[in-house]
């Protein structure tokens, strides 16, 4: 009996097979599987990490550039309107609250300089004190207000020319042109003709009309020689390219 069992056992154990389980392979197989796609996965996550990373540095470059551009041409912008406001204010202090005496409104065809009425004279003094004291909005409107009662006045030239300045240094090219045009066409033997012609090319060259700012610069170096206008108009002459259009 014994040895009956004995012989059973052994072959039961020679019917089993010697090689590997396939169900155990296949699952190291499927594990083998996952664990590729687990890989591809995460580096493609860091591939895209990487490029989000890089694409917001490259945006924060450019940002921080455009921050330098902002920061320097607010920088030149305040320089420049300092650069007014000291002009304006060199201007006047030259000619403080000028009478119909001390800048006639016009030497043509007159041998008699024109008075200006009490009520001329007051308004154009309350404009004059108002860009004085930088408040240039209220002064447009205060010489704007003299040039209409006054547009024949003994003063009319001087509201003109100041309110071309006014204009000027609130940046308001276009009616600072304006005003120191007329000034130029309307008195032309004015004690204001030299300035209100620096002052227009000046204005033309802010606007970029470089050719007409030189054109307009050069005439008065030409035609004032030895004025300060004249030596101001060769300064900003030597900033404008030959060539400019």
């Amino acid at each position: 009996m014994a040895a009956a069992t004995a012989a059973l056992l052994l072959t039961a154990c020679a019917s089993q097979p010697t090689g590997p389980d396939p169900v155990q392979q296949r699952f190291s197989e499927l594990e083998e599987r996952v664990a590729r796609v687990d890989r591809i996965v995460d580096n493609q996550s860091l591939v895209q990490l990487e490029q989000r990373i890089e694409l917001q540095q490259a945006q924060l470059r450019e940002l921080n550039g455009r921050i330098d551009e902002l920061q320097n041409a607010n920088e030149q912008l305040k320089r420049q309107q300092r650069d007014l406001y000291a002009d304006l204010d060199q201007r006047i202090k030259a000619a403080p609250a000028p009478t119909a005496q001390q800048e006639p409104a016009s030497l043509v065809a007159t041998p008699v300089v024109a008075q200006a009425t009490g009520d001329e004279q007051q308004q154009y003094t309350r404009a004059f004190d108002l860009l004085k004291n930088g408040d240039y909005a209220a002064a447009v409107s205060a010489f704007k207000q003299q040039a209409v009662s006054f547009p024949t006045g003994a003063l009319a030239d001087n509201t003109q020319y100041w309110l071309g300045e006014a204009y000027y240094v609130m940046r308001d090219y276009p009616a600072a042109a304006a005003a120191f045009e007329k000034v130029i066409a309307g008195w032309p033997s004015s004690r204001k003709l030299a300035d209100a012609q620096l002052k227009l090319g000046f204005t033309q060259f802010e606007q970029k009309r470089l050719a007409q700012a030189r054109a307009t610069l050069q005439q008065v170096v030409t035609r004032f020689p030895g004025t300060d206008a004249a030596k101001l108009a060769a300064e900003r002459l030597s900033k404008i390219p030959a060539d400019a259009r």
